[in-house]
């Protein structure tokens, strides 16, 4: 009997562990679960946040799943079906993974199948995204069984509209649910994601993203909006990076995905590769994450307050500094000998109380990112 897989996809930020864990707590009902985390970068984080749930966790912080670790994933995948006989195992993809890689890796795998493809989306951020970083964003919607929307009750309808229209034209075919988490339970959610469409609509659909795919060119000037990651204004209109008040044409967030001059993706390509370069004839542009982003991990044995790090994340807004800061989160033990969970998204912080690590563990992920100016910031 095939051992059922899940997989949580989402951008940077957007809400993939607080969904698991809502899940975990009100929808697997007590099944034998095991979450396979894939971090970006070396330092995971995300199973302390989870460490309380009482499921097994497993971490693959080497990479991106993707053709370059698809025999490893293979590999830990088969291990952790031999160890702990799951019922379903639930993957979580780095924020900055994309989701038709891993859709590709777990299809290869034996003994597994998957049930559910979501992708979490930040309807607030959206728009600045999906305009910034096109190509990871792009292909976490279009690949997506259902779609959930994470902070939408913090926007204004008008916003949410705008983020439901420009997921619908990438994705015209899956459910998106847009009301607020608290109102539903872990088994509606589940629901949705078990049974989001018939399995021939779902081929159909998959059939025909991949078949236009490459009509797809994902460099767009058209928008003369003022648009970037680390601040919302007063005005919806108006959403930037980092505050400049001169340039209304100005883009933020100094890197966008497609350039005029586009990396060529080229490796060698062997029986398991599942990157997808190569599934047209024509020549097909591919980007691996770590072309796009940086990821800094530090360990520390600091101990700080949680108005140190208030104070600390509040400054990752300064992109002139610190390059385009996208998410951090870790776990430091505390000055008043308690622990601190933090989490940061631009124009967002949250800092909290949480069960203790072996060690103090910090990340960074972002575009441009100044390493050393963050490692000072953190005093790491």
């Amino acid at each position: 009997m095939a051992t059922k897989v899940d997989v949580f996809s989402g951008f940077l930020g957007a809400g993939k562990t607080t969904l698991i864990k809502k899940l975990i707590a009100d929808g697997y009902n007590g099944a034998k679960l095991v979450l396979i985390e894939n971090e970006f970068g070396q330092i995971g984080i995300d199973g302390g946040f989870l460490a309380e749930s009482g499921i097994e966790i497993t971490e693959m912080n080497s990479g991106c799943i993707c053709c370059s670790l698809v025999g490893d994933f293979g590999t830990a995948l088969k291990e952790v079906i031999d160890t702990y006989s799951p019922d379903r195992i639930l993957i979580e993809p780095s924020g900055v993974g994309k989701l038709s890689d891993v859709v590709a890796a777990v299809k290869n795998v034996e003994g597994t199948e998957i049930c559910g493809t979501v992708t979490v989306i930040d309807a607030s951020k959206c728009r600045i995204y999906l305009k910034n970083f096109r190509e990871f964003y792009e292909n976490q919607i279009k690949y997506a069984g259902t779609i959930i929307l994470s902070r939408t009750s913090d926007i204004k309808q008008e916003k949410l509209d705008q983020a439901i229209e420009l997921i619908r034209q990438i994705n015209d075919h899956s459910q998106i649910i847009t009301t607020p988490w608290d109102q539903l339970s872990g088994m509606q959610i589940r629901k949705a994601i078990e049974e989001p469409l018939t399995a021939a609509d779902m081929a159909q659909a998959l059939a025909e993203a991949e078949e236009h795919e490459h009509e797809h060119h994902h460099h767009h000037d058209d928008d003369d909006n003022h648009e970037c990651c680390h601040h919302h204004d007063h005005d919806d209109d108006h959403e930037c990076c980092h505050h400049h008040d001169h340039d209304e044409d100005h883009e933020c967030c100094h890197h966008h995905d497609h350039d005029e001059e586009e990396h060529e993706h080229n490796h060698e390509h062997g029986e398991e590769c599942t990157c997808g370069c190569h599934d047209h004839d024509h020549e097909h542009h591919h980007h691996h994450a770590d072309e796009v982003f940086d990821s800094i991990g530090y360990e520390t044995s600091r101990t700080f307050s949680k108005e140190a790090i208030k104070d600390i994340l509040g400054r990752l807004d300064d992109s002139v500094t610190y390059g385009t800061i996208l998410r951090s989160k870790g776990i430091v033990a505390g000055s008043d000998g308690k622990w601190i969970h933090f989490d940061y998204v631009p124009g967002e912080v949250e800092v909290r109380e949480g069960p203790a690590d072996v060690t103090g563990k910090i990340c960074v992920i972002g575009s441009s990112v100044n390493k050393e100016k963050v490692k000072e910031l953190f005093g790491v």
